[in-house]
C-alpha cells in the first residue's frame, strides 16, 4: 500500500486572478469568500481536501500588491509569511493577465525558496491556446518552475489535473485534520467574511477596501434561531449611508444574502442583526486592525 502523504501548499498572486475560486473548487465548499472586486481575501484562508491517499492543506493568501496603508502591509505580509509553513508554492496568474511588474516583483521574492513552485494559469476557457502558449513561455524566463498547469477554476477544466501533480510532490505525512473538516478558520471569522462578502457583492466600487466586519456574539438563542450580532464599519459617514441605504434597504438586501450562505454552513436557522458605525481611518489603527483579526504580530517571530 502506497504511503500517505500529506502537507501544505499556498496559493500567491496579484489580486483578482482567481485563488479563492480555485480553492473553492478543490474543497468542494465555500471556505473563501469571492467577489468580482479586487483583495477579496485580506487572511491566510485554510482549507483542507483528504482521500484515500493524502491531506492537502492549502493556504489562500491576499492578492499582493504595492501597500498604500497599514491593512495593506497587513495583507502582503500574509501571502509572503506562508512561505516558510508550505511544502509547495503555487503562483496564480490569469490567461489574460500580461506579465507585468507585479509578476516580477513577487516571483523574484519567490525566487529563493526551497519549496517547490508550480505556476497556475487560470481562466483558460477565455483565450486561444496559442496565446496561452506564448505566456506559458514569458514565464519560464522568469522562475525555475516545478510544474506548469493551466487550468479553468470556474470550469473545473484540468483542476484534477493538479491535485494529481500536488501529490506527486508532497511529503509522507500524517493526516494534520480530522476527514471531515475543510477549514480551521473558526465560526466567527468565517460568519464575518460571509457577510462582507454581500457586502461586496451588493454596494458600490468605493466600499469594499473600507469596510469591516466585526462578529460581536453568536452565542443566545431566541424563538429558536441562533442571534447573531455583527457589526459593519465603514470609514466615513458618507459611506454609511451607502451600506444601510433608502429605508434600511441596502443592509436589508446584505443580511438576506449572508444569511443564506450562513445557515447552511452552521446548520441551524439564523437571526442575523447588522449594525453600522464608522470608524475613521481604521486601517492605520493598529488596535482597531487587531480586533477585526488583522494582527500584524502573527508574522513576528
Amino acid at each position: 500500500m502506497a504511503e500517505f502523504k500529506s502537507g501544505f501548499v499556498a496559493l500567491l498572486g496579484r489580486p483578482n486572478v482567481g485563488k479563492s475560486t480555485l480553492m473553492n473548487r478543490v474543497i468542494g465548499e465555500k471556505v473563501a469568500i469571492m467577489s468580482p472586486k479586487a483583495q477579496t481575501t485580506r487572511n491566510k484562508i485554510q482549507g483542507v481536501i483528504t482521500d484515500d491517499e493524502a491531506q492537502i492543506v492549502f493556504l489562500d493568501t491576499p492578492g499582493i500588491h504595492k501597500p498604500k496603508n497599514d491593512l495593506d502591509n497587513y495583507m502582503d505580509q500574509a501571502a509572503f509569511s506562508t512561505l516558510s509553513e508550505v511544502d509547495i508554492a503555487i503562483y496564480m496568474t490569469g490567461a489574460m493577465d500580461k506579465i507585468g511588474p507585479g509578476d516580477r516583483f513577487i516571483l523574484e521574492k519567490l525566487a529563493n525558496i526551497k519549496t517547490p513552485l508550480f505556476l497556475v494559469i487560470n481562466k483558460i476557457d477565455l483565450v486561444h491556446p496559442d496565446d496561452l502558449l506564448t505566456l506559458i513561455n514569458e514565464y519560464r524566463t522568469l522562475a525555475d518552475f516545478a510544474e506548469i498547469i493551466p487550468l479553468s477554476a470556474t470550469q473545473g477544466n484540468n483542476v484534477d489535473e493538479l491535485v494529481k501533480e500536488i501529490k506527486h510532490y508532497l511529503p509522507a505525512g500524517p493526516k494534520y485534520y480530522p476527514d471531515d473538516q475543510l477549514t480551521d478558520h473558526p465560526e466567527y471569522f468565517v460568519v464575518a467574511e460571509l457577510i462582507r462578502e454581500q457586502l461586496l457583492l451588493q454596494t458600490r466600487d468605493e466600499i469594499p477596501h473600507s469596510v469591516a466586519v466585526v462578529v460581536e456574539d453568536m452565542n443566545t438563542h431566541e424563538n429558536g434561531k441562533l442571534v447573531i450580532n455583527a457589526t459593519v464599519f465603514v470609514d466615513r459617514e458618507s459611506q454609511k449611508g451607502i451600506v444601510i441605504g433608502k429605508g434600511a434597504s441596502m443592509i436589508k438586501h446584505v443580511g438576506i444574502g449572508a444569511r443564506r450562505e450562513i445557515e447552511p454552513l452552521l446548520g441551524e436557522k439564523v437571526n442575523l442583526k447588522l449594525q453600522v458605525k464608522v470608524q475613521r481611518n481604521w486601517r492605520d489603527n493598529p488596535l482597531f486592525l487587531k480586533r477585526a483579526g488583522y494582527d500584524q504580530r502573527d508574522f513576528k517571530n
